[in-house]
């Protein structure tokens, strides 16, 4: 955990994911959960935007924080956005739940200038032992059996790499992390946590 200027704390992978996103930023955060993220950009970034989340006990937390949010479904789309009304669009740890995961990033690139996204890297090397001993893999950024996982798309970093490519984004950065910290030695190996920075082609 960070200890942040404001006296709050954010999440270790998410004060490095809020490294990359510009001061005084127009925001979107696709599944925004209870809007941490968004409260620190605003409050330590000067941002401005909108959540978007579709859990009924997430939003009472996003308003209490002061972060705007819109009760939707992500996989209705962002339609109720225009081209280029963001400056930085966020989809943190929500895609690998989409069932369009290819539609979700065509929009992205669509309403942003650039994105963040972050997964669940499944070639992470815990998850290969388990794939190996017959079992799938439950591990901290996969918490859950395979009877009642959210996930429903498991990627690599070459996976994500290659999708984004073919959606119209040029991959700025990617990062494997490991409990909030970059790995940079066999990354797709031993990083649990995909981070991409993004921009439209």
């Amino acid at each position: 955990m960070n200890d942040l200027d404001s006296g709050t704390f954010l999440r270790a992978d998410l004060a490095f994911i809020a490294d990359w996103v510009r001061e005084g930023s127009h925001v979107l955060d696709l599944g925004c959960a209870d809007g941490e993220m968004l409260d620190y950009l605003q409050s330590n970034k000067a941002c401005s935007g909108y959540g978007v989340e579709i859990d009924d006990d997430k939003i009472p937390a996003c308003v209490k924080r002061g972060v705007s949010v819109i009760q939707q479904d992500l996989e209705s789309g962002l339609a109720i956005f225009s081209d280029n009304a963001f400056d930085t669009v966020l989809c943190l740890s929500a895609l690998q739940m989409m069932k369009d995961v290819e539609g979700i990033l065509r929009d992205i690139a669509r309403v942003g200038r650039e994105a963040v996204v972050s997964f669940p890297n499944f070639a992470y090397w815990p998850h290969r032992v388990a794939l190996l001993r017959g079992r799938m893999p439950v591990s901290k950024a996969l918490p859950y059996e395979w009877y009642d996982t959210p996930n429903l798309r498991c990627a690599t970093i070459q996976d994500f790499e290659a999708l984004a490519n073919e959606v119209g984004l040029e991959v700025l950065e990617c990062v494997a992390l490991e409990d909030g910290r970059p790995v940079h030695f066999l990354p797709n190996w031993r990083g649990s946590l995909a981070v991409f920075r993004l921009r439209k082609k």
